[in-house]
């Protein structure tokens, strides 16, 4: 415990100035006037107007003191082969003494400020609704916490660097929620630390792999014999639909992460323009204040490592042996929660769920998005109720804390 250490949001006033600089020396580009709004990514007219509130009315210190709210820390931790990192989290404990051990990974472009809708209702829970002590670090090279300055830091490092957060923390067995990158991660958490340590996950974005007749006859053979549903059918046009228009963000930072880091680090507006496409597209119709948006992109641009440090672990994960996807497909014990919003980007048929391990949970939403914590906190605080509490799939997991 002595390498864990109280942390305080405090970005300096020079660094704010020099914000405000370069805002103000923004140059932005053209855009042709006969295309509609959003079609070509961010359009000017938003980026121009959210740029001049970002300098002269955006009041950050009144965001950071809205998220010095929550108890905040930062973890001394070393991950085998690489280095020691100052891992930084959210850590809310529940008065509840039973309650369940809950690490919150978040993905990109989000950040540990996605869990902080949910905590007032995940650490009190109420009736017959468990409650949890929750844990939501910023991944390395995000938010607060350290660069990883080497390369090669992959998904299993990440899971290794949160395992060890939870020990520190004194958490010897918990449960995972993750999306996005963090589906993925809590993959690698059920894999290498479950099921003696992890007790069960819960994703929000499921990457399942088909089911074939070699790797699962069975389920092959039950998906061969049943039509997939209207919902699966959406989903896989969604899916599709992502993948040629919606994607190249993924390729440019799997590919040549350090040109986009650049932009990223030297202009403000640049990231804003990045990250907000990404926000806009990937939710279900979602308004975003110019408060919150800009809240968002100040994590990336005050963040320890620079904005453009969380684009690195794309370029591990298409280059690791095997691939990040296919390394997070294979089965794991441990028991499954898969919760599906219909705008979500990676959307597969339910079924397939059944190749990741023991399915106890599953719900459909016709709303939602990508960032289901955000967008939706009541409907992922519901089913993490439900999974969790009695009757649900994975009662009792965690011995002795039943979240009552």
């Amino acid at each position: 415990m002595d390498s864990i250490k109280p942390f305080t949001i405090a970005v300096p006033d020079a660094r704010l100035q020099r914000l405000k600089q370069k805002l103000a020396l923004s140059d932005f580009p053209n855009e042709p006037t006969d295309v509609q709004p959003w079609s070509l990514g961010t359009p000017l007219a938003d980026l121009k107007r959210l740029a001049a509130y970002w300098e002269n009315q955006f009041d950050w210190r009144a965001a950071e003191a809205k998220l010095n709210q929550f108890p905040q820390f930062t973890a001394s931790i070393a991950v085998d082969g690489f280095d020691t990192y100052d891992v930084h989290c959210i850590h809310q404990k529940s008065k509840v003494e039973n309650a369940i051990p809950l690490l919150f990974i978040h993905g990109w472009p989000g950040s540990f400020i996605e869990v902080t809708r949910m905590l007032p209702e995940l650490v009190q829970g109420a009736g017959d609704a468990p409650a949890f002590h929750v844990v939501a670090p910023s991944l390395i090279d995000f938010g607060f916490s350290s660069a990883s300055g080497k390369s090669g830091f992959g998904i299993d490092q990440h899971a290794e660097a949160y395992h060890k957060l939870m020990l520190a923390l004194g958490y010897t067995e918990y449960v995972v929620q993750g999306g996005d990158l963090g589906s993925l991660i809590a993959r690698s958490l059920a894999l290498h630390y479950g099921p003696s340590h992890v007790k069960a996950h819960h994703l929000s974005n499921a990457a399942p792999a088909e089911p074939t007749a070699a790797t699962h006859p069975a389920l092959h053979a039950e998906c061969q014999s049943t039509p997939l549903t209207a919902s699966d059918l959406a989903g896989l046009a969604r899916t599709a639909h992502f993948n040629t228009e919606g994607n190249g963000y993924y390729r440019k930072q799997a590919t040549k992460p350090q040109t986009v880091a650049s932009f990223m680090a030297d202009s403000p507006t640049g990231l804003l323009a990045w990250l907000y496409e990404c926000l806009h597209d990937w939710t279900d119709a979602y308004t975003w204040t110019d408060d919150e948006l800009l809240t968002w992109i100040c994590i990336y641009y005050f963040s320890t490592a620079g904005p453009g440090a969380s684009t690195y672990i794309y370029y591990v994960m298409e280059h690791a042996q095997p691939h990040a996807f296919a390394a997070s497909q294979t089965y794991s014990p441990v028991p499954l929660g898969v919760s599906r919003f219909a705008k979500d980007l990676l959307l597969l048929p339910r079924r397939w769920n059944a190749t990741l391990g023991p399915v106890v949970f599953e719900r459909e939403y016709e709303r939602g998005g990508h960032f289901a914590g955000w967008e939706r906190p009541d409907a992922l605080v519901g089913d993490l109720r439900v999974m969790f509490g009695k009757g649900g799939g994975a009662y009792g997991v965690v011995e002795g804390k039943s979240g009552y």
